[in-house]
């Protein structure tokens, strides 16, 4: 059975995408976005296969 781990993470609407690839390059994969606390900020919930 594969195993998970998430995070959860504050993204800037400036930064998206080098925030988002970032994680990427270690291996998360973005499940979802959402809308933050305030206008200008959004939170990203991200997964991967926890490691053996």
């Amino acid at each position: 059975m594969t195993k998970w781990e998430y995070a959860t993470v504050p993204l800037l609407v400036h930064a998206t995408k080098q925030i988002l690839d970032t994680w990427g390059e270690d291996g998360w994969e973005l499940v979802q976005v959402v809308p933050g606390p305030n206008q200008e900020q959004l939170v990203a919930y991200l997964k991967r296969e926890k490691a053996a």
